[in-house]
């Protein structure tokens, strides 16, 4: 069986296709990889056994979308002239916006021939790409959606499948943090992924600036909001806030180890209250408790599996929640409800992967 996955940026940014080539390579299928080079820093490596294919064209990710369509009519291109030259049984589309750029294709050539993985909301407020979505979704084999809170948003039916961003080999080094001693001065919170969400962040900054109980670190792509929030720590002489730039997915075992909570906040806004974000899997496989925006569907789940904390950053006792918070933590439960977290992730995990087997077992009987 000959399967395309459709990556829409840097392998080091998309963890979660792991999840289908596993699965793919447990089956014995051929695959091919498109993604996308959107700059020149170094990425991860290609897995093994794949053939990929590399659509080079700088793209900055915080510009509007009136200054990404010439990439994005480029990225069609390229995808197309792939389709073209090859004949897939099996498209894996990992994200809505490859999705809709390739829309007329896969509706036409692919109709029940691919995995829709809807990873963000991006584009719904636009009315057009919102319906796309929604015929993306009813034409496709199975519709993966890393957050249940998007479920509201899609067509209901029996195609959908919660698929969770843990990465399962991260499983082997759980311990790494747990088995260290707690009683940490100051106290690490750190943060990893892309850097965004300028207005949030300043306000965390601010709350926690030069207060000796803290340190807060910052990990990733920094781009434009990097830039703000690291001028707006060196004009305010805040020397308790750090940034250390881009890391590859592996690098982070070696920061976690020494971290204490999770920065998980992230704004209220249309794009991420219903968002799942990667640092909720990494705190439940590692034992860390997590900061998560109060308000948010990510803190909903953090609070009601007991392994965080909700809090609101314009809260004058922010600094002090966090103090609190962390001092009062029952180690022994926290660990325990990490573990009955985790279970639970892992046991839905399975059931997409026995999906995700039947629909290439049930392929290759159709060829």
């Amino acid at each position: 069986m000959k399967v395309l996955v459709l990556g829409f940026t840097k392998i080091s940014y998309m963890p979660y296709m792991h999840f289908y080539l596993e699965q793919l390579k447990n089956n014995n299928c051929e695959i091919h990889l498109l993604y996308w080079k959107r700059d020149s820093n170094p990425d991860s490596e290609s897995p093994d056994g794949i053939v990929t294919h590399v659509f080079e064209r700088y793209q900055e990710d915080t510009v509007p979308l009136r200054n990404k369509i010439g990439s994005f009519l480029g990225y069609r291109k390229y995808a197309l002239q792939i389709l073209r030259n090859n004949d897939f049984d099996l498209i894996v589309v990992l994200h809505s916006t490859p999705g809709v750029l390739l829309f007329d294709v896969l509706s036409k050539k692919y109709k029940e021939k691919y995995i829709l993985d809807y990873r963000d909301f991006t584009y719904e407020n636009i009315k057009i790409y919102r319906k796309i979505i929604h015929k993306l979704v009813n034409g496709s084999v199975a519709t993966f959606v890393s957050s249940d809170a998007y479920r509201k948003n899609l067509p209901q039916g029996n195609r959908l499948y919660t698929s969770h961003n843990i990465i399962m080999k991260s499983i082997e080094n759980k311990e790494i943090r747990r088995l260290k001693s707690r009683d940490s001065k100051p106290i690490i919170i750190r943060f990893w992924g892309f850097i965004r969400h300028e207005t949030i962040n300043i306000e965390i900054i601010r709350r926690l600036a030069n207060d000796k109980r803290f340190e807060l670190h910052y990990h990733g792509r920094e781009q434009k909001t990097g830039e703000i929030l690291k001028d707006f720590c060196g004009k305010n002489k805040v020397e308790n806030v750090y940034f250390h730039g881009e890391y590859k997915p592996d690098d982070r075992f070696s920061f976690i180890k020494n971290t204490d909570l999770i920065h998980n906040i992230y704004e209220n806004d249309i794009k991420t209250i219903n968002a799942m974000g990667n640092k909720y899997y990494d705190g439940t496989t590692f034992y860390l408790p997590q900061i998560t925006n109060k308000g948010s569907f990510m803190g909903e789940q953090v609070s009601r599996n007991g392994i965080g904390i909700m809090l609101d950053p314009n809260s004058l006792n922010f600094a002090d929640e966090i103090w609190d918070y962390y001092k009062s933590i029952n180690w022994d439960t926290f660990n325990t409800s990490c573990d009955d977290t985790l279970n639970n992730i892992i046991m839905q995990y399975n059931d997409g992967v026995n999906m995700i087997e039947k629909i290439i077992i049930d392929g290759k009987k159709d060829n």
